[in-house]
Order: structure tokens, then sequence, then C-alpha cells
């Protein structure tokens, strides 16, 4: 800053000194060119040049002191901000070091507390391998073993109690696993029935056919009966013809058989000649018909689930179903509801619906045939699926939908659940009070003739016999068996839709004063 002032300074006598030699050139010039008012001239040139040198001078300085107080207050500032920033480093440094010393302080406490932990542990170890040796000399003293042997039994008792700790852990675990797909297979199932729940009429082995008055029931019957003979003959069915008014009943427990003779019957009253050739040849075209018409009722269960084409042969033994029933179960109902419970749960689980579809509706298939085919009708579905090249997967599904053989893949368990499902729906199967009183008298009586066995409740409608034993008289490892046992007397002895769990109880207690 002072250097800038005195170059302006220099600048100042520069000027002036130039400007002294220009006036002195210039009087000489004058002295030597002009004689007289030359001379006048020559001052008043000299007097200029002094004042403009004046002026210049004086702008030249005050320029200079400007930018000498410009830079300055540059300098100034710039001082100010560096000083702002070396405070604030400094805080820095400050605020660093003393979050490193907590941090050392920290680390100097835990040392010495790992230090004492250390010692601690020294000291336990020290007085556990004290005790360990005295308790050691002590069974070597009582039991008289040798160190080896001692070691061993030492050694097989710790496992023990690890293999007891161990079974507890993973029974709790297993309790937890069980109790979760429990509660998510409750979910499932729930949301199946709620989307799939329809109204069930429960059928009969009777059709009532109206007659447009009584005078009909005489020439059904015939000159001494040949009539009404040839009609039962031709249709394996049994008509009785009684004091109801406008109506006769045919008996069957062969719902196709009775609708053949059904349709034979009203053809024979719309056509009025009723005799035993007539009766033949109505009997052929109602024949027809009913296939006609079971062909029709399978492809339309076909294609309400919309599972694409099948064999021929296959939908009429569809169609069939819709004349069968199970404890007054119309089959055909209960295979469509089947499908679309295990579509649902297929669904649920991330697997292929049109397949647990299929499968559903198949699953009784077998029930068309089964009173021609020996053998249960699950086994004999799964011939006939496995003769017309299904898929594996739907033919061990219903192979094993009544346990004929075990259950294996997530298909089989998805069907066999729909179906206990749909068939244990109240109001679903025909069973009078009285059958189902029996029927759970029956099941307690069976599990209370086992020995050991205390009391035994059936619940859930008979779908659940609860079995209480005696702690004293059986052991915990027989329980299976027990159960095994149980269930099989009730497979062998009872007729029941569906299946029924057997669930064996031992409860012991075990009672110590301290005194």
């Amino acid at each position: 800053m002072n250097l800038s002032l005195i170059a302006y300074e220099l600048l100042v006598i520069l000027v002036f000194f130039l400007g002294g030699i220009i006036g002195f050139y210039i009087r000489r010039y004058i002295s030597e060119s002009k004689i007289g008012g030359a001379e006048k001239e020559a001052n008043r040139i000299k007097e200029m040049a002094v004042q403009e040198a004046e002026l210049k001078s004086k702008d030249i300085i005050a320029k200079a002191r400007e930018e000498a107080v410009k830079i300055k207050n540059d300098v100034d500032r710039e001082l100010k901000n560096r000083k702002l920033e070396i405070q604030k480093l400094e805080t820095r440094l400050l605020q660093r070091e003393e979050s490193i010393e907590k941090k050392i302080e920290a680390v100097d406490k835990r040392e010495r507390a790992i230090f004492q932990k250390e010692e601690e542990i020294r000291k336990m170890r020290e007085a556990l391998a004290r005790q360990y040796e005295k308790h050691k000399q002590e069974l070597l003293r009582i039991a008289n073993l040798t160190e080896e042997e001692a070691r061993r039994e030492l050694f097989a008792k710790l496992e023990e109690e690890l293999k007891v700790d161990l079974s507890k852990k993973i029974k709790e675990y297993e309790d937890k696993l069980k109790e979760m797909e429990k509660q998510k297979a409750q979910e499932i199932i729930a949301t199946a029935i709620q989307r799939s729940a329809v109204d069930f009429v429960s059928e009969s082995t009777i059709t009532v056919v109206p007659l447009p008055n009584d005078e009909v029931k005489g020439r059904i019957i015939g000159r001494e009966g040949r009539n009404i003979r040839t009609f039962e003959s031709l249709t394996e069915t049994e008509l009785i013809i009684d004091d109801t008014p406008e109506a006769v009943v045919i008996s069957s427990f062969d719902p196709i058989r009775r609708e053949v003779a059904r349709l034979t019957l009203e053809k024979l009253i719309i056509d009025g000649r009723i005799h035993p050739s007539r009766i033949e040849e109505l009997y052929e075209k109602a024949k027809e018909e009913m296939e006609e018409k079971i062909l029709e009722e399978g492809e339309k269960a076909i294609s309400e689930l919309n599972l694409g084409d099948m064999p021929k042969e296959l939908v009429k033994l569809i169609g069939r179903l819709k004349f069968r029933t199970s404890f007054g179960q119309n089959v055909l109902q209960h295979s469509l509801e089947v499908s679309s419970l295990a579509g649902i749960i297929a669904s649920e689980l991330n697997m292929n619906h049109q397949i647990a579809r299929r499968a559903g509706l198949l699953h009784d298939i077998g029930k068309a045939i089964d009173k021609e085919t020996e053998g249960p009708h699950a086994l004999i579905g799964a011939d006939i699926l496995r003769k017309y090249g299904e898929n594996e997967d739907i033919v061990h599904a219903i192979a094993s939908h009544h346990y004929d053989i075990p259950l294996e893949r997530p298909l089989d368990f998805i069907i066999q659940a729909s179906d206990a499902i749909s068939a244990s729906r109240p109001g679903v199967r025909n069973e009078s009070i009285e059958q189902y009183i029996k029927r759970i008298e029956e099941l307690e009586k069976i599990a209370t003739s086992f020995d050991g066995v205390e009391k035994a409740y059936a619940l859930q409608a008979g779908r659940e016999v609860r079995v209480f034993v005696k702690p004293d008289s059986i052991d915990d490892s027989v329980l299976p068996k027990l159960a095994y046992d149980i269930a099989k007397k009730i497979e062998n002895d009872i007729v029941y839709p569906g299946q029924i769990k057997v669930l064996v109880v031992r409860e012991s207690k075990a009672l110590g004063y301290a005194k």
C-alpha cells in the first residue's frame, strides 16, 4: 500500500520535471525564432502547460488514493474472512479432540471391564475345575469307576440332557409351524367354501309319475299283470301302484334305470297303447334318449368348468354321475363343487388351477360304473382315466382321495380336502338323526373297547374321536399304535362318509413337596 503512494508521488514529480523540460525547450525555441511578442506567447503557453500538469497530477493523485483505499478495503475483508475460517477450523479441531478423548475414555473403560470379566471368568474356571475335580474324585470313590469309565458315563448323561433340550426346541418349532400351517389352511378352505357355496337337495330312490286319471293304472297293470311284469322285467325297477290318486311310483336304487323307466312310462301314457310289445319298443327309445341326455349332461359339466376336450366315452361317464347318488347327494353336483373348491385352493397355493378343477370333476368317475366293476371307486376311476391317457398327477390324486393309496403329491391333498369339504357340509347328505346318534355311539363304543382307554368322545358331528387313556396303563410310545388300531376298527365296522380323525390323549402328572 505505501509503495503505491510513493509510485504516484514519483509520477507527479516526473510530470513536473517533464513540464519543466518542455517549458525550457519552448522558451528556447521562442527566444531563438521570435523576437519581442514571441516571449509573451511563450509565457502564456508555459502557464497553460503548468496549469494542465497540475490538473493531471491532481487527478492522478485522486485516482491513486481511491485505488489505494479500495485495495486496503479488499485486503481488510480478505483478512477478516481468513480469520473467521481459522476460527472455525480451530473450533472443529477442538471438538474432534474432545470426541477422541471421550472415545479413548470409553475404550479404556471397556478394556478395564473386559479385563475384570476375564479375571472373573478365569476365577470361575478355576473354581469349576476344582469343583469338577472334586466331584470326579468323589464319583470315582463312590462308584469305584476308572477315570475313563466315569468320563464316558458323564458324557452320556450330558448327551442325554442335550437331546432332551434339543427335542423340546424342535417340538416348539414344529408346534409353531403346525399352527401357522393350520391357520393358512383354514383361511384357504374358508375362502374356498365361501366362494363355492351352493344349495343341495337330497335325492331319494323313488320317482313319482303323475297320471291323467286312475283308469290308466289298470291298463298299466294289464290282463293278469302281464304289462307291469314286462315293464319291471325290462326296466329292472319296481312299479308301485297303490291308492295314491293319479300317480304311480317307480322304485330303484339305480337312478339311470329309474330315469329310463320314467321316460318309458311317460311315453306309454302319452301313446295310450300299453301292451308288452309296445312297452319294449318305447323302452328302447327311452334308452336312446337317456344316452343322449347322459352325453348332454357330461358336455354341459365340462363346458361349465371350461375344461377343454375329453374323449366321448369319458364325457358319457361324467354324464352318468348326474343319475348317481351317494348318501342322497347327487354325485355330479358333488363333483362340480369339488372341482370348484379344488380350483380355488390351487389358485391360493399358486398351483395349476385348471388341472385341479379337472381332477375335482373326475375324482368320483369310478362311481359311474362301480356297480358293474369290483373294487373301490377311487381305484376304478384311476384305471379308467389311465386308459384314456389322463394326466398322471390327476390319476394319482383320484386313486388316493380315499386313502386307497398313500397321499403323496400336492394335488392329492387338494382333492382329498375338497372332497371332504363338499361331503361334510351341513345338509348335504341325507342322514336321519337316529342314524347320526347311532354312529356317534358306535364310534365311542369302539374306542372304549380297547384296553387302557378311560373314556372317548365323538366330536364335530362324528368327524373326530377324542380318546383319553389311563396314563398308568398306557405309555407314550404306544399311542400311535393305539390310534392306528382304533382307526382300523372304525373303518372295518362302520360305514360313514368322508373321514374320521382319531386323537389319542395321555395326561400324566407328577407331584412333589419341598420340606
